[in-house]
């Protein structure tokens, strides 16, 4: 793709999207910082058991995948990914999109969970921003030091899940939002070939 073109699908972007807590609606969330603490503690609680499961890494990204569908609002995630481009897709290719998303991340972010066997993760604190809640975690690792993984909970779908996720600063909606773009570019905006590339990934 030529840098005009790219240019243009950047501007598009910002114009529709602006910061990435704009895909979360500003609203009185019924969620308290309890409630979002008591999620990643069950998020955390699963991640602890699998990596510490003894499974092969195939069984664990399956499991992974289930905390995506348990914790996760994997359709609000699956749509700011996306972008101004999904706004041409159709129902069948969305719902197809959202299916291997779903698939993708979870085999991605299983990877780096499963780099934490022999350590665990730990909730500490949960604080409100704008309409959602922050909660804090850290990461313990044999041989390196500890290090954040934070996660952005709402209710929005109508039941409390997180939307967001950092891990060392890197923003989980930002870096997927630019990997399916790019993902798009490569294969000249063919929303299908760029699917089958994400289940192949998976």
């Amino acid at each position: 793709m030529n840098d005009s073109a790219l240019s243009r699908r950047k501007l598009m972007q910002l114009a529709a999207s602006g910061a990435v807590v704009s895909a979360i609606p500003v609203q009185a969330a019924a969620t308290t910082p309890q409630s979002a603490k008591r999620l990643v503690n069950q998020v955390v609680d699963d991640i602890n058991a699998i990596i510490s499961s003894g499974k092969s890494e195939a069984e664990m990204m399956d499991d992974f995948e289930q905390i995506f569908i348990d914790y996760a609002d994997v359709n609000t995630i699956a749509r700011y990914a996306f972008g101004v481009e999904g706004r041409t897709a159709s129902a069948q290719q969305m719902r197809d999109f959202t299916v291997a998303f779903q698939r993708y991340i979870s085999t991605k972010y299983g990877r780096r969970f499963r780099e934490f066997i022999g350590g665990r993760v730990v909730v500490q604190d949960a604080k409100p921003v704008k309409s959602f809640f922050e909660v804090s975690t850290t990461a313990y690792l044999q041989g390196s030091g500890p290090f954040e993984v934070t996660f952005l909970v709402t209710d929005r779908s109508g039941e409390e899940k997180f939307f967001n996720m950092f891990i060392e600063g890197l923003n989980m909606l930002s870096s997927e939002r630019t990997e399916i773009g790019a993902k798009l570019d490569r294969r000249g905006g063919d929303i299908d070939a760029m699917i089958a590339d994400l289940r192949d990934l998976g």
